[in-house]
């Protein structure tokens, strides 16, 4: 069961023992202090010979204390970077803060105070946390992405996109938050709400600025196929779904009355004989102009419904089971390839950022266009009939229960499924009818021959669409990076000078920060004047900030060399360091930052900064922690803090429990999680350290045999366990050691036992992953110096990995009837032999004759008597 606390398959522990003798709270001080003195953590330098890891944890927020979800995702970060250590590579595991966004901003308001004095406050909280959880983090390499020193670099890496072409400005429909007075980009618009805050989304039209993203789409899609088998595969189908490549033609419409052509994207150009009307958005500049170019009375219901459709959110206009509504706008479409009128109509179905914001409407062949033909009793053209066999399919055959054939009865024929009458799309595949000379042609043979067509006349052309806008990276909120860009008095745009940077935000006492639908730093009168770099004129700064995403999606980068003065990141580093090998964190980051970060390394590749196309070669993302039923959330209100559970039953406990609640990728329930559990079985595993009287130089073959072989299938079995993040059978084994040590001391040679000694430092070596304190505790108590975070790897002895015995099962007709122990060597003949000749079986086969016989040595013999 996720989240409660027991071993699977393996010997249940006897949690019943007090702790009595174990501090664990004076453990923990005790390592964390000669921690922060030694700092062993520290990733070695450039004359470091050892292959190294870059494990990253995504970076956190500090918006208060951390809680049990952090901690979660943090005990896994921790496992992984201890692993690597022990396994001889030189590790690089830092740490930092995504400082910089609305929660702090909005904190400060309601406190009426700077927004920097309650972040930095609450990142000093998180380090003396992230400490007391005896994270092994590189303390070196701290970055706080708030910092001028941090946004420096991205104000540099804003201008070098914009000289790429790739940061550019327009007025577009956004996504509006009125709470929080700010756009949002469509990543950032959940079912209709703010992510944020909560409150419903609406549309306004702004001058934004954006990055080109889509210019990478199809890098961005194909290079995914890097990832397979190293990112769950989950998160590949999001980013996919998310791109939304679709494969067809931009079709070229006349507007009567309108000298500029329309251009319409399809992906089935090849029903473009059945187009009976055309579609444009309602909120785009298209309807808006032909409406305005029609009659008072056309104009003045328009006007109507564009104020109602301005009201729906994306997630309703696009919702199927709805009725479909819409404006007819008195202009009409002439279809290229046969001259028809195509009545022109504004529907809230069509979006103003998919394609060009224009349909050509198809409604034999598309459910949503059938739908509102129906409703507005316009014409339905049948040009593919669906009932006329393609070439090499083959008819399927139905059979009764006796293998005769079923006779299917008279078959649909294309009268029947008239799209008109039933209500239904034929959207399946079929031959081309009524569309001249494409009739007889199959799907894929008509849509290319249609695009030379089109090709030809000049009319249209191959084309590809997404579902990828642009990212929208402009935000009117002060706590940001500050866009650094100029604006003349004679309408250029030109950035601030790479010599001024960091444009600096201005001290935020005496700005008034509460959102109004403009950056409070418009308020800033001394901080908006420049002077226009070209001329000496005076000029007036950008007034927005930059959305967060763009601090998160390079500062992997940056904690090569968080400090350097001179460059965003040293090559150099990033040929040592990157790309990150282990990246772990929340699934919710599945599409926003992760493609974010996956368009800025592409971007720097080009660049010839860096010699790599993904960012992180492999990704973990762990479940989430629950409590009554949700995600912890500050928000929610139902937050079990980080801190308060350090002390009793402490930081190890904590991490052991969640280690061992369930798989990684799994939701936890807070409550069913037994630290209390995880506590008594690190005070059998303390006693067991103990208990060992025998000297650190004892010869461990001369140790109990059976003790040996759980230790070192323990040694030879974990590595691939935390490879696979299978953390939680890593504890049971553990504690499946730790009882089988406990059993040797209490018996036989006891704790002078030399298998013992060996049992108890694999135990402190592995336990370090996840109790990190009391494995020094253990290892110092056993007599060693130094740390045993930094011990190797102990190699398994081959011998002791030989199974002596198994145990066989016996069935008779696919029931088990009896078991064996058995040499684990047995061969077939001998393994039937025993179990023909066992007792259990004997009675169940009741002299049956037996028909057939599998055998499967060492495990399995099966008798069939049918």
């Amino acid at each position: 069961m996720i989240g409660t606390f027991h071993v699977s398959q393996t010997e249940t522990p006897d949690t019943s023992a007090p702790t009595e003798g174990y501090d664990a709270y004076s453990i923990q001080q005790k390592w964390q202090a000669r921690w922060a003195e030694a700092d062993p953590f520290r990733a070695g330098g450039a004359d470091d010979t050892r292959p190294r890891k870059h494990v990253l944890g995504m970076f956190p927020y500090p918006s208060g204390d951390l809680h049990m979800g952090h901690a979660e995702s943090y005990a896994y970060v921790d496992i992984v970077a201890r692993f690597w250590r022990h396994r001889g590579y030189n590790v690089l595991n830092p740490i930092g803060w995504d400082s910089f966004g609305l929660p702090a901003e909005n904190a400060a308001i309601q406190r009426g105070a700077d927004p920097r004095e309650w972040t930095y406050a609450n990142i000093e909280q998180h380090k003396k946390s992230f400490r007391e959880y005896g994270s092994s983090y590189d303390w070196s390499r701290i970055l706080h992405t708030s910092d001028p020193e941090y946004y420096h670099w991205n104000q540099w890496l804003f201008q070098r996109l914009y000289e790429r072409g790739l940061a550019y400005r327009k007025e577009s429909p956004v996504n509006w938050c009125p709470n929080d007075q700010t756009v949002l980009a469509n990543e950032q618009v959940v079912d209709g709400h703010c992510e944020r805050c909560g409150a419903e989304v609406i549309k306004k039209k702004l001058t934004q600025w954006y990055f080109k993203i889509t210019e990478y789409a199809d890098r961005l899609l194909d290079d995914l196929n890097q990832l397979e088998g190293f990112w769950p595969q989950k998160v590949i189908r999001m980013q996919r779904n998310w791109i939304g490549r679709s494969v067809g033609a931009d079709i070229d419409f006349e507007i009567e009355g309108r000298a500029e052509k329309v251009t319409v994207f399809s992906t089935r150009p090849d029903t473009l004989h059945g187009a009976t009307f055309m579609v444009v958005a309602p909120d785009s500049d298209l309807a808006a102009e032909l409406a305005a170019g029609s009659s008072a009375d056309v104009r003045m219901r328009f006007q109507d419904y564009l104020e109602s459709v301005q009201r729906e959110t994306e997630i309703e206009r696009q919702s199927t089971d709805r009725p479909k509504t819409g404006v007819f706008l008195d202009r009409f479409a002439v279809n290229p390839v046969n001259g028809e009128r195509l009545p022109i109509w504004a529907a809230d179905y069509v979006l103003a950022d998919y394609g060009h914001g224009a349909v050509m409407a198809v409604p034999a062949h598309d459910q949503r266009d059938l739908d509102f033909a129906r409703a507005f009793d316009l014409p339905v053209k049948v040009v593919v009939d669906t009932t006329a066999p393609i070439t090499g399919a083959i008819p399927v055959i139905e059979l009764d229960e006796e293998g005769v054939p079923i006779d299917p009865g008279p078959l649909d024929t294309l009268a029947d499924l008239d799209p008109g009458t039933t209500g239904i799309a034929l959207t399946g595949e079929g031959r081309l009818i009524n569309s001249g000379s494409l009739d007889g042609l199959s799907k894929r043979n008509a849509i290319a021959r249609i695009i030379e067509q089109l090709e030809a006349a000049g009319t249209g052309r191959a084309a590809k669409s997404y579902r990828l806008r642009d990212w929208l990276i402009s935000r009117q909120r002060f706590w940001g990076t500050p866009i650094p860009m100029i604006h003349t008095e004679d309408g250029r745009i030109v950035p601030v000078p790479e010599d001024q940077l960091p444009l600096r935000l201005p001290d935020a006492h005496g700005l008034d920060l509460a959102p109004k639908g403009t950056s409070p730093l418009g308020g800033a009168t001394q901080w908006m004047q420049a002077t226009d770099p070209e001329t000496g004129e005076p000029a007036l700064r950008d007034p927005d900030t930059m959305d967060t995403f763009v601090d998160s999606s390079w500062y992997f980068l940056r904690f090569l060399a968080p400090n350097d003065p001179d460059e965003a990141f040293p090559s150099r580093e990033a040929d040592r360091w990157a790309p990150v090998d282990s990246y772990i964190g929340g699934v919710e980051h599945a599409i926003l930052h992760l493609l974010y970060a996956r368009f800025i390394t592409k971007v720097l590749f080009d660049m010839g900064l860096i010699d790599f196309t993904e960012p992180f070669s492999s990704l973990i993302n762990q479940g989430m922690v629950l409590l009554d039923g949700s995600k912890m959330s500050k928000s929610k209100g139902n937050l079990v803090e980080f801190a308060s559970s350090m002390i009793d039953p402490g930081a190890d406990a904590v991490r052991t429990a969640i280690a061992f609640a369930g798989p990684v990728e799994d939701d936890i329930n807070w409550e069913d999680v037994s630290t209390t559990g995880a506590q008594k079985f690190l005070a059998r595993a303390w006693r067991v350290a103990t208990d060992v009287t025998s000297e650190p130089d004892v010869v461990w073959a001369e140790g109990d045999a059976s003790l040996r072989r759980v230790t070192h299938r323990l040694l030879a079995d974990a590595p691939g366990l935390v490879e696979q993040t299978k953390f939680n059978v890593v504890v049971a084994r553990l504690m499946e050691l730790v009882n089988a040590t406990r059993k040797v001391i209490d018996t036989g040679a006891g704790p002078a036992d030399p298998a013992v000694r060996e049992a108890a430092e694999a135990t402190a070596m592995v336990l370090d992953l996840f109790a990190p304190h009391l494995a020094e505790e253990m290892w110092e108590i056993l007599g060693y110096d130094g740390f045993v975070g930094l011990v190797p790897w102990r190699t398994a002895d081959p011998t002791l990995l030989v199974e002596e015995s198994v145990t066989a099962v016996v069935q008779v007709d696919g029931k088990v009837r009896g078991t064996l122990q058995v040499p684990a060597r047995i061969d077939a003949a001998e393994l039937e032999r025993l179990a023909r000749a066992d007792e259990k079986v004997v009675r169940s086969l009741a002299g049956r004759e037996i028909t057939r016989v599998v055998v499967r040595p060492p495990k399995v013999v099966s008798f069939s008597t049918h």
